[in-house]
């Protein structure tokens, strides 16, 4: 047997493809949460930030709700692909806006988002796989 078709074996199992979509899910949400999380503990600071950014601070509780928000809904397998899209166009959308600097703390910053919404396409493509809300909806 080669090792592409042993790779196919191992992926057409449910208890792989579930567990790896967990994983998935817990790795792209955390990020989502922990910056939630952190934006409401320095709440001023980051609306003066995005303010000097040219972002209007009164979007930061949309911003916080969607970190938080979906970040949740993502970790559970909720509306995953809905989420995973949306959090695809966050992820471009604020690299752009706050990690396009020529410094290379803003260009590893601009790849993380890059990468992530990487991460999101692939989840959109394969859905919240079998431990997941949305897996237990479909039933």
């Amino acid at each position: 047997m080669s090792i592409n078709a042993k790779f196919n074996d191992l992926i057409a199992n449910k208890v792989f493809y579930g567990l790896v979509s967990v994983f998935m899910r817990v790795v792209l949400s955390s990020v989502f949460i922990i910056a939630g999380i952190g934006k409401l503990s320095a709440y001023n600071a980051t609306g003066e930030y995005m303010a000097s950014m040219g972002v209007p601070a009164a979007l930061l509780p949309l911003v916080i709700l969607t970190e938080l928000g979906g970040g949740l809904a993502l970790l559970v397998g909720y509306q995953t692909r809905i989420v995973a899209i949306l959090y695809f166009g966050f992820c471009i959308i604020s690299g752009l806006i706050f990690h396009s600097g020529p410094d290379m703390q803003s260009q590893l910053m601009l790849m993380k988002n890059v990468t992530m919404s990487g991460g999101f396409i692939a989840l959109f493509l394969l859905g919240a796989g079998g431990f997941s809300v949305d897996n237990r909806n479909a039933r």
